[in-house]
């Protein structure tokens, strides 16, 4: 098969990095290297310098959009993944520790909003609209491009009874339905976009902190830094309304826990025992059932304990879509708490992956979702459609 949608693989010296202070934005025009790099030193703002240039933060418009996402830049490093045996709230599956070393990247200030996963989510419409209308076919040729999107909810007042503000956090999407989300902004902006390994995730939200949190060792502080269980009054919240981590992020305590790329093993970390330097990718526990996999960082439920900055929740399909009525049961979508207080933020590399490494991050990995996602097709009540460059403007035609 070929592509009709090649990432562009932009090949990177080694690295030296150092860290600067906060924000400064990039336009591409500026120059010939990727946005988010620069050759001149910043002269303020948080940068990393690197041999090619300086990452810097920079905000983009999901294209043909109005609606904007920002990126952070997060130095290199190495440190201690996991939490050790003296730390209060620690559960078995946070250790052993082992020490990773992190690859540069960019993830974003904050987690996906519904303003952004409805923009997705409006897909599922259009990609019909291009089935009845016969363009835009999805071919043996160009398959390689195709994703599928969410179904219109079967009870949209369980999603969003929690909240569906603009700048709420977007919840209930299955793990499955964020790496898609992934794969279709990647082929609409030509950035690569994933989800990040749960030791880079673990690495930021640390963000140069051994303690408990980000922040240090009292509980007493979170509410400043987290909306969990004491002060959120069981609902979603506006992301940025707490205090960012030294890094610049926003809730990653609390808020809603999110998605990274791995699978959650009961026996925490022991299958990087005997590895000599593991990195932010050998460091990924690759999954291969539908469940379970790793949610981080806690909720708006949550209680002080489960927001730590090692703390880890399983995912359970069989609890999180016991209400779904449909047959097979949705592979977009899940319909019972605390499914409610799962989102899930971007991530981006410094160094582009290749498209075989880059598929583990954004299809499908196990037989149930496969046979879930290809009988939802078969009976009419999926969509799919082809993720390229061109799709705004398509979209913009038929909408």
């Amino acid at each position: 098969m070929r592509s009709s949608f090649q990432l562009r693989v932009f090949a990177l010296p080694a690295l030296l990095l150092v860290v600067g202070i906060l924000p400064c934005e990039l336009s591409a025009a500026e120059s010939k290297l990727p946005l988010g790099l620069q050759q001149e030193k910043p002269s303020d703002g948080r940068f990393v310098k690197t041999e090619l240039g300086y990452m810097v933060p920079y905000r983009a418009n999901y294209p043909g959009t109005e609606i904007a996402y920002e990126m952070l830049p997060i130095p290199a490093g190495v440190f201690q993944f996991g939490s050790p045996k003296t730390e209060s709230g620690r559960e078995l599956c946070e250790g052993p520790q082992a020490e990773v070393h992190i690859e540069p990247f960019w993830i974003a200030k904050y987690e996906i909003t519904w303003i952004e996963y409805k923009h997705f989510m409006g897909l599922y419409s259009v990609f019909k609209e291009f089935e009845a209308l016969r363009i835009r076919k999805v071919t043996s040729e160009n398959e390689i491009d195709a994703i599928t999107v969410p179904t219109e909810l079967y009870e949209p007042t369980f999603t969003f009874e929690k909240g569906d503000g603009d700048r709420q956090p977007a919840v209930t999407m299955t793990h499955y339905a964020a790496k898609q989300y992934t794969k279709w902004l990647t082929a609409t902006s030509g950035r690569q976009y994933r989800l990040p390994g749960e030791a880079e995730w673990e690495y930021a939200c640390r963000a140069g902190s051994s303690g408990t949190y980000s922040f240090g060792d009292d509980p007493a502080s979170l509410g400043e830094y987290a909306w969990y269980l004491d002060n959120a009054d069981g609902k979603l919240h506006d992301i940025g309304g707490k205090k960012p981590n030294k890094w610049g992020l926003y809730d990653m305590h609390g808020s809603v826990a999110e998605w990274v790329a791995d699978e959650f093993d009961e026996k925490g970390y022991i299958h990087l025992m005997g590895k000599s330097k593991v990195n932010n990718l050998s460091a990924i526990l690759w999954p291969d059932v539908a469940f379970p996999r790793v949610v981080r960082g806690g909720h708006w439920g949550s209680a002080a304990s489960e927001c730590r900055s090692a703390a880890r929740l399983p995912s359970d399909y069989d609890e999180w879509k016991e209400k779904d009525p449909n047959v097979p049961l949705s592979p977009w979508w899940t319909t019972s708490d605390p499914s409610r207080g799962v989102g899930f933020r971007l991530v981006r590399s410094l160094k582009p992956y290749d498209r075989d490494l880059m598929k583990k991050f954004w299809e499908i990995s196990d037989e149930d979702t496969q046979f879930d996602v290809d009988v939802r097709l078969e009976e009419g009540r999926g969509a799919l459609g082809l993720a390229d460059p061109d799709l705004p403007k398509a979209r913009k035609e038929v909408e």
